[in-house]
């Protein structure tokens, strides 16, 4: 399967200008052959902690832009949204939403709030993961903090072809960002598509540097640091298969 990773500005808290910017990004993804087509955690609003503001309901326009997008295309669409499905009381949770051809297909729920920069105070804790079938590969989300919790990956690492980590990481722990994805496709032996925001937002300066990561760890695209791009790349389930029976160190783990 052919994959895309769309490294995006946001504008601040505006969704419908994001939807506006993002639909001719993501039919170039398309024409260029992919089939699943990422975009930034929070695409549509950017990191904000006024959740209260500018959380949607599971339906709302931000949800219902990325399953337009997917049913139009005929293809697989993620990104995460700010969402709040449970009682006023209790806070929204930052979503990751797999749209398919035929409708949402699969939702995720960030389970590590960035409690540094205060997130758990705004959104609350996912506590399930997922794992989707998407044209024959295994696709299992996770969204920007939970990247630091190998344990997370660890536990799906059996069911999943393709890790998909989406983020609003800052320029000032690129390095971190870096590091840790291509790590996550070493330890697991799995694709990684790892999908940052460029730009500024919310005091915050953003550099990218999305890259999509083979099962030993090579990356085999990336986008340039600081700009809006589109880069692609092939999933095959087959070649995780291939280095994970070459190299059986999923079967060491305790």
């Amino acid at each position: 399967m052919r994959v895309a990773a769309v490294q995006h500005d946001i504008v601040w808290e505006d969704p419908e200008a994001n939807f506006e910017r993002l639909a001719p990004k993501v039919a170039a993804a398309v024409a260029d052959g992919a089939r699943l087509v990422v975009m930034a955690e929070m695409y549509s609003t950017g990191f904000s902690m006024d959740s209260d503001r500018v959380a949607e309901p599971p339906d709302g326009p931000s949800v219902g832009f990325l399953v337009e997008l997917a049913a139009a295309h005929g293809v697989w669409v993620g990104a995460s949204v700010p969402v709040r499905d449970r009682s006023a009381a209790e806070l929204p949770v930052n979503r990751f939403v797999l749209a398919g051809p035929d409708g949402v297909a699969g939702t995720y729920d960030k389970i590590h709030p960035f409690s540094y920069g205060g997130e758990h105070e705004h959104y609350a804790a996912g506590a399930d993961w997922l794992t989707v079938v998407a044209d024959g590969v295994r696709v299992t989300p996770f969204v920007c903090y939970d990247l630091r919790f190998s344990d997370e990956f660890w536990a799906v690492a059996h069911d999943t072809d393709c890790y998909v980590v989406v983020a609003n990481w800052p320029v000032a722990r690129r390095a971190h960002w870096s590091a840790l994805l291509v790590a996550r496709a070493i330890e697991n032996q799995a694709y990684v598509i790892g999908v940052n925001r460029v730009g500024s937002g919310g005091g915050l300066d953003y550099a990218g540097d999305s890259v999509i990561v083979d099962p030993l760890g090579n990356v085999v695209a990336d986008a340039p640091a600081g700009q809006e791009a589109v880069l692609c790349a092939e999933v095959d389930p087959a070649e995780v298969e291939r280095v994970r029976s070459r190299y059986p160190f999923l079967h060491d783990r305790r």
